[in-house]
This record gives structure tokens, sequence and C-alpha cells, in this order.
């Protein structure tokens, strides 16, 4: 007797040999039967329970490609400045407005830092970055910091300033800026990449183990929400951040397979931990899938490092600014030989071509020195990949994981400020790919974004901007190959094909319910689906039991 059958809905099985099915089965986590109605249902029992989805769809669980988990929580517990369609911050005036309550709430008061997170200048009336100014308006005593959405700059006050040990005579860190005011050395507040991050460190430094996994756990039901049943924390900076991953999965708090990828820098810092990276199989639901390189920044923020000059260059650069590289070419190139020495997956965040070149010739390298292996390399965003580089992709082995959800949040913004048309068409090159028969995943990259799975899928299928643009109609895919970028490519990202990805019998029983079928619903529809229900293992993860 099996514990559980699925039917009364359409079940898009993501399996070439049987596309779909009428009816699933499900036994200790894990499927037991797909077929008809009537050959499963003689698997049922008096305690079977008889899942009706009622018209709903079902489809395998999301496999999130690539994200943060940790910061998404972080994120949910910081004030929301994000714009429309996920938040209602649009101007200066608004983004003080909602720190000023944030402040004053239960959170607000707990934190040492006011916090807030998700504003973006080229959705802002102003059209620029807050500086120290305006948030010494917020609060001139407490320290203020508001991150960017990209999460590569962000502003402090002068308060954070201080705190940060930022002054006139600060020079800017290798792979970072501080801007200036004006005609002076003087910080305006606000910060770039190298120069940014330990904010992050800063104003988390007062957080006690109970608060840190709080913020675990608000992730984890964020990603829940969206369907996710395999969820990515994509950059542990620092063994803090990994020891609490690790006592949330201790605990049992982790209902979700999560898989961590450390920074490189902590890799000197991981002891008897390595023996464990890139090796299969969890550890109450957590692993350590490889090593993460952070060579370039963000494009919307324009720190991406291109080969071509941006657009237009950001206040403060000369005509002919192209971003600027995060590490330094031997640097990348020992990371990679190492990781492969070790049999190591390494990702490698990569938005600007430059970055991709960097990557891609010490994976080369690396090849070279150990030999072809079936190592699956990820070129994470990979956003203005041009076709050469797809060739060379395809031809070491390296999967673009592509920031799909660029082309709505950001579209007009790069084609009319960052890139212009001719490169601006061809961000997340998917169609490119595929022509090629690579094989490529989709990711939010929350909390850049909302963990949101619909607009992964509905973005890759439309490449419709904010203003109803479409941005590159021959990068368009079809609506199924937009589900296997987020579900049987993405558990081939992580080599967990085996157990993920789709519904076939043996296979974990990890399912999405939506509101409708994303292969069969019109392109424009697909945004308008809403996820019903999550399941992990066969146990309902979302929405959360009563």
């Amino acid at each position: 007797m099996v514990d559980a059958v699925y039917f009364g809905g359409d079940i898009v099985t993501v399996d070439d040999g049987r596309p779909t099915a009428e009816a699933v089965a499900v036994e200790d986590g894990r499927i037991a039967a797909v077929g008809t109605r009537a050959e499963v249902r003689e698997l049922a029992g008096p305690g079977t329970r008889m899942v009706d989805l009622e018209g709903r769809t079902l489809l395998p669980g999301f496999v999130d490609a690539h994200s943060h988990l940790s910061l998404v929580g972080f994120q949910a517990g910081a004030a929301n400045l994000l714009p429309p369609p996920d938040g209602t911050v649009g101007d200066l005036a608004e983004m003080a407005l909602r720190l000023t309550r944030w402040a004053d709430g239960e959170t607000g008061r707990r934190w040492e830092w006011i916090v807030g997170f998700g504003y973006d200048d080229a959705q802002l009336r102003e059209r620029e970055h807050p500086t120290r100014d305006d948030l010494d308006k917020v609060s001139p005593d407490r320290p203020v910091l508001v991150i960017h959405q990209s999460s590569h700059l962000g502003a402090v006050n002068g308060k954070g300033l201080e705190l940060l040990g930022y002054g006139a005579g600060t020079a800017d860190p290798p792979g970072g800026v501080i801007r200036r005011r004006p005609g002076t050395s003087e910080p305006n507040g606000v910060l770039e990449e190298a120069a940014f991050f330990p904010v992050w460190g800063a104003a988390t430094a007062g957080f006690d183990t109970a608060e840190r996994l709080r913020l675990v756990s608000l992730g984890q039901r964020a990603m829940a929400s969206f369907g996710y049943t395999t969820a990515q924390d994509g950059r542990v900076m620092t063994l803090p951040d990994l020891e609490i991953l690790e006592e949330a999965a201790r605990l049992g708090r982790l209902d979700l397979d999560v898989v961590a990828y450390v920074d490189s820098s902590l890799v000197p810092l991981l002891g008897e931990r390595s023996d464990r990276v890139s090796r299969p199989g969890y550890r109450d639901r957590l692993r350590i899938g490889g090593v993460k390189l952070g060579l370039d920044g963000s494009p919307q923020g324009r720190t991406a490092w291109l080969t071509e000059p941006y657009l237009t260059p950001p206040p403060g650069q000369p005509d002919g600014y192209r971003g600027y590289p995060a590490l330094p070419d031997d640097v990348v190139d020992a990371t990679v030989r190492q990781a492969y020495g070790q049999g190591w997956q390494v990702l490698a965040h990569t938005n600007g071509d430059a970055a991709l070149d960097q990557f891609l010739a010490a994976v080369r390298q690396a090849t070279g020195a150990h030999g072809p292996g079936d190592r699956r390399p990820v070129a994470i965003h990979a956003q203005t990949a041009r076709e050469d580089q797809l060739d060379t992709m395809r031809d070491l082995g390296v999967i673009p994981s592509f920031f799909s959800m660029h082309t709505y949040y950001w579209g007009d913004w790069y084609l009319d400020t960052v890139l212009g048309p001719r490169r601006a068409l061809r961000i997340s090159p998917a169609g490119s790919a595929l022509a090629r028969g690579m094989l490529y995943t989709s990711h939010h990259d929350a909390p850049v974004v909302l963990p949101s799975s619909i607009a992964v899928l509905a973005s890759q299928v439309t490449r419709v901007t904010r203003s109803g643009r479409v941005l590159g109609e021959d990068q368009r895919v079809s609506r199924l190959d937009a589900v296997r970028a987020t579900t049987a490519y993405a558990a081939h990202q992580y080599f967990e094909e085996s157990a993920k990805g789709s519904i076939e019998a043996g296979k974990l029983a990890d399912f999405v319910i939506l509101s409708d079928n994303p292969v069969t619903a019109e392109p424009g529809a697909i945004s308008g689906i809403t996820v019903t229900e999550t399941v992990k293992e066969g146990r309902t993860v979302f929405p959360e039991p009563a």
C-alpha cells in the first residue's frame, strides 16, 4: 500500500519517456509509480491519502539553480525597499519613510543597524543612489544601511561610515570603490563591491544564534512558498555563516535540501570539512556543493566587467569605463586548478563578458593540468556571454546559469543606459545556448529579486521588459524548456539528476502544485500562475502545516 496518490489534474513529468501521466503514487518519500489513474490506483489501500488536484498542475519540485538562502532570510527581516511590482519604493522620501517605520518595529528595535533591502536607482524618481546625507535624515545616531537590489552596492549614513572606518584618507580597496563627494575625497556613503561587502558583517555582527537561525527559517519559508524543494546558499562568505547552516541542519530545521557553496576565500579555513565538499549525500538536508568565485559585479549597478564600454558610465567614471575585475588572474587560475585537483565543483559569478573570459581561461588551464572529466563548472549569470564564449563553454563543459529575470526587471535600463540595443537584446542568451545543444539553467538570484519560480519561467518564454518591449525575440525559449531549466537541467547542474528534476519512479517525491499548467498556458498568462502547494519527499512544506 502506498502513502499517497496524486490525480485529477495535469501532471508534467519532465520525463521524455513519459511526458505526461494521469496519476503518481508516493511511498516512503519517493515516487512509487507513474501512470494511468487505473494503474496507480491499484497500489492504494485503506490508509492511502488520495490527493485530488482538482484541475491544478503537478510538476517536479523546482530546483534552485542559484540564490543566497541566508540572505533571503536577511531580506525578509529588513525593511522592504523594493520598487514595484515587489514593493512600493519609488523615491527617496518613500525609502526614508519605510526605514523609519521599520526602525520602530519589533525587528528594527532589536537590530543595532537600521537596514533596508532592495532599492534600485534605476527605478527611483531621482535616478540616483541615496547618499550619507539622505540617510542621516533617517537617523544621525544609529548606523543606517540600504542595500541595492543587485546586492553589489549600497549606501550607509555618517555613523555607518564611522563604524566601518571609512574616511577621506581611506583608499579604495582592490575590486571596490568608495564613492566620494564631488571635488573631495570624503566618502558620500555609496559603496561598491569590495568596499561594500564588509557592511554585511558589520550589520549582522550583533546577531545571536537564535536570530541567525530565524533568518535561515525565513529564507527557507520564502523559497518553499515559490515551489522550491532544493535551495542554494550560493556564496557562504564566513565560517560562522557555514556553521549556522550546519546548526540549522543538526537541529532538524531544514525542510528543503540546501546546497551551500563556500567563497574561495574560505577554502583555507574548511579543515576536515574539505572532505565533504562536492561529495554526494546530504547531512540532515545540507551539503557543501563546491566553491564559489566572485569575478565581477552587477550590470544594473554598472560594476560588471565588460570588454566594451558601458553605454553611459556611472557618476565619477570617464567615457570608456568598462567596470572592473574582483580578483586577479593568478588567484582565479590557482583556485580553479585547486578545485579541479580535489574534485570540487566550481561556480563563478560572471556577469560581464570580460569576467567570463577570465573564468574560461582558468577552466581551460585547469582542464589541461588535470585532464578531461565530468566536473560541471557553472558560469553564474553569464548575462553578456558572447557567441564565441558559448562555443568555448560547450567545448569545456561549462554550464551557463542565466539570470533570465533581468529581461523584465532591468531590460529597459540595459537598453537605454547600461548596454545599448546591440548587447541588451541578447542578455541571458538561452536561445543561443539551446541552438548549440547546450544544457542551461535559469535562476532568480534571490535576494536580488524575490525567489519567484513563476517569474523565472515567464521571463524565459516572453523576455518582456517593464515597459512591454521584447528584449531579444530570438533568445526566447519554449515553455517546456523553461520548465526544464528549473527542474531537470538544474538537477543535472547539482549532479542530482538520478534523484530529482523529473517525476519518475524511484526519484524523490519532490513536487510543486500550480494553479495552471505553464507548458500549455498562453505565454502572457504564465506570470499569473500561482504556487498552491510544495511537497518535499511526500510531505507538504508549503503552506506550512497548521
